[in-house]
């Protein structure tokens, strides 16, 4: 089902980030490059040491629109590249302009990458990191809407809050020893920050803005076809991972030992417009300037169409011209398909009055609810499925 990628680089362009305190103050931020995003300056791959596969997962390949699950995290931007990043992230126009907080997170910046920072948009829009992501996802990926860009989710403690977050964990921890000596921990270690869940877009590609190197936690949960639970680590400062999480669910587990987690959210959906696009809004619409959202979701969505149309429209032509009969059949699944389509993007566009802004509704994989056994439930392939 993967169509063609580009091959993404295998060896670290540039220098990876060092673990430092990247606080940036108007003063400092004045004091960095302004050059535009170079790849060959910005960029510090390294391929990951493991990317876990849907049967890995316990899950069919064809659950989603790639083999690929999840990968270990990796080296994507360089020190200086993260300073950039972070100078637009916290800038006074962005924390003004795009700042939005839900039931579920008290900041999140979501929405400002093309008209507020520059460098982010560049940075994911480049050849060079759409080659990476799409190499590791295992399908050729483009950035799903300008608005999804860099979303940007910030968590701030005091040393006095970190500090009684230690001991409280310190004080909730319960062992066990048991005949041959083993200690066992209960898991309330593994509390979330945020349940189990589903994507808004297919791919999404998570990179760490903030010196995490004192961390302790902070992983992902993956819930596997056989119920049991994955963990994945989360990435260091410059690092990223690779989650098709519009198929998996997953939640976020508590990081305890840093004053800051500040993540960068972007998420991907096939370029190949035969590709299935499964997207919802209802994670993100209450979190959202509606007006923006709606105009790049009914975009990008109304481009598949237009290229679906327009390729059935050549095959229809060159059968006519080749004296073939009809392909009646063919072309009723066809529009079937896309009557599907239209309709699924009816329901996604809820109007402003049926939006309550702060409350997050949880999605689950495409034809179930969370927590529903994906066995019963498997997605049945259609021509749209098929590779470019």
């Amino acid at each position: 089902m993967s169509t063609a990628i580009v091959t993404a680089p295998a060896v670290v362009v540039a220098q990876p980030v060092a673990s430092c305190d990247l606080l940036i103050n108007e003063e400092e931020a004045k004091q960095l490059d302004s050059d535009d995003f170079n790849p060959q300056k910005h960029i510090c791959f390294k391929r990951p040491t493991k990317v876990h596969s849907m049967k890995d997962l316990g899950l069919p390949d064809h659950t989603g629109i790639s083999s690929v699950a999840v990968s270990e995290p990796f080296p994507l931007f360089t020190a200086e590249a993260i300073r950039r990043m972070r100078a637009e992230v916290l800038s006074e126009e962005v924390m003004k302009n795009c700042r939005y907080s839900s039931d579920l997170a008290q900041c999140q910046l979501r929405g400002f990458a093309a008209r507020y920072a520059p460098f982010v948009y560049d940075a994911w829009k480049d050849p060079t990191t759409l080659a990476i992501v799409s190499d590791i996802a295992g399908i050729d990926l483009v950035t799903v809407m300008d608005y999804e860009i860099g979303h940007v989710n910030i968590a701030v403690k005091s040393e006095e809050d970190k500090h009684e977050e230690f001991m409280a964990l310190s004080e909730e921890r319960r062992f066990d020893k048991d005949s041959e000596g083993v200690v066992r921990c209960f898991e309330k270690d593994d509390k979330p920050i945020v349940d189990w869940h589903c994507d808004s877009y297919p791919f999404v590609c998570v990179t760490m803005l903030s010196d995490c190197s004192r961390m302790v936690g902070g992983e992902t949960a993956l819930r596997t076809g056989t119920g049991t639970v994955l963990k994945v680590r989360g990435p260091q400062m410059g690092c990223a991972v690779v989650l098709q999480g519009r198929y998996i669910e997953h939640q976020a587990l508590r990081a305890l030992g840093a004053t800051e987690r500040i993540t960068m959210v972007t998420s991907f959906r096939p370029r190949c417009a035969k590709v299935r696009d499964d997207s919802v809004l209802k994670t993100i619409r209450s979190v959202s300037n509606l007006s923006e959202l709606y105009y790049d979701f009914s975009e990008y969505r109304l481009e598949i169409l237009e290229e679906r149309v327009r390729a059935q429209l050549k095959t229809l032509r060159e059968a006519k011209k080749s004296g073939k009969k009809f392909p009646t059949i063919d072309l009723k699944r066809f529009l079937k398909e896309q009557v599907g389509f239209l309709d699924h993007m009816n329901e996604e566009l809820v109007p402003e009055g049926g939006v309550k802004m702060g409350l997050v509704k949880a999605a689950g994989p495409p034809g179930r609810v969370v927590g529903e056994s994906p066995k019963t439930h498997l997605v049945e392939l259609t021509e749209a499925d098929t590779g470019c």
